[in-house]
């Protein structure tokens, strides 16, 4: 779902089809802003890139007229909606109804507040140009943004039939070699609680890495990607403590930001939106209600610790 960061812009990653009638959708992180006026995006979060990462894609707001829901237009295409913009229209995917209308709302909501109306010549003339290029040989465009400006350049990839008669669209899909859906499907295996990415911090050189998490009746592990086998760690919930949301996030400037306290570490790690960080507390902290009985959850030891201390001057 998109959510609002600490700088207040709207964030959350999508599936863009960058490439016009391609039917090839790849996974990005957006950000809408507002006060900047633009509507970017990147191979990631950009906290979890290296420094000085380029951005993927940006449109400026202003340049956006429309935005709606297009699974009529892309049957094959789940959750798809469509951004108007000048000549091209941009398809992304959403990860679920609720994910599409929100980006749908929250989108239109800032093209409203910062888009000026067209004049009707500048749609006359727009839709003419339009009819004129059907008949025409095929070319497409790409759109950049330089120094705030949208600029439309011929791209030299292969032929499209602008008019939408040539595309196959049997050939949507979403791409399986860039970033991992959003709620990748768990393995087959009927004790898995839950599974999908999130980003942790390394023990040593504090850095961020994308991990494939899995929780189960007894551990919490976390893999390279969802492909491998062997985990890179495994930590049995019977040395889990607690789990919450970090209290050191604005120390760390991450959003969506939580916490595995164990015996010998502590573990941060941070979710793709507010409500798949709640969703991972819940999840942990319930298999550990599970697998040592009710009174037995990982805040109730420290709790429990801290009643002892308490009552002791009373006894002696």
């Amino acid at each position: 779902m998109p959510y609002v960061d600490r700088q207040n812009r709207i964030c959350g990653f999508l599936d863009i089809e960058e490439n016009e009638n391609s039917g090839k959708f790849l996974r990005r992180y957006f950000i809408l802003d507002t006060r900047e006026d633009s509507f970017v995006w990147y191979m990631d979060n950009p906290q979890n890139l290296p420094s000085g990462s380029s951005r993927v894609g940006a449109i400026k707001l202003t340049y956006i007229s429309k935005v709606s829901d297009a699974t009529k237009l892309r049957p094959k295409a789940e959750f798809c909606f469509v951004m108007n913009a000048g000549m091209r229209k941009y398809f992304l995917q959403a990860n679920d109804q609720q994910d599409l209308v929100e980006w749908v709302n929250v989108l239109n909501k800032a093209i409203k507040i910062t888009v000026p109306k067209q004049p009707d010549s500048q749609l006359n003339s727009d839709n003419l140009n339009r009819q004129g290029e059907c008949g025409k040989k095929q070319v497409s465009y790409r759109t950049d943004i330089v120094g705030g400006v949208p600029i439309i350049t011929p791209t030299q990839k292969e032929e499209v039939n602008e008019c939408g008669e040539s595309t196959d669209k049997n050939n949507l899909k979403r791409s399986q070699s860039h970033l991992p859906y959003f709620t990748p499907k768990p393995p087959p295996d009927s004790t898995v609680i839950k599974a999908g990415y999130c980003v942790k911090q390394g023990a040593v050189m504090k850095n961020w890495k994308r991990r494939y998490f899995q929780l189960d009746e007894n551990t919490i592990g976390y893999f390279k990607s969802e492909l491998e086998k062997e985990p890179l760690r495994v930590i049995p919930l019977k040395e889990v403590h607690k789990v919450q949301e970090c209290k050191q996030s604005d120390i760390m400037m991450r959003d969506n930001l939580f916490e595995i306290v164990t015996t010998s570490r502590t573990f941060y790690v941070q979710a793709d939106s507010p409500e798949e960080m709640h969703s991972w507390i819940k999840a942990v902290s319930g298999a550990i209600v599970a697998q040592r009985g009710p009174g037995r959850s990982a805040s109730s030891v420290g709790l429990s610790f801290s009643r002892v201390i308490f009552l002791v001057p009373h006894l002696v």
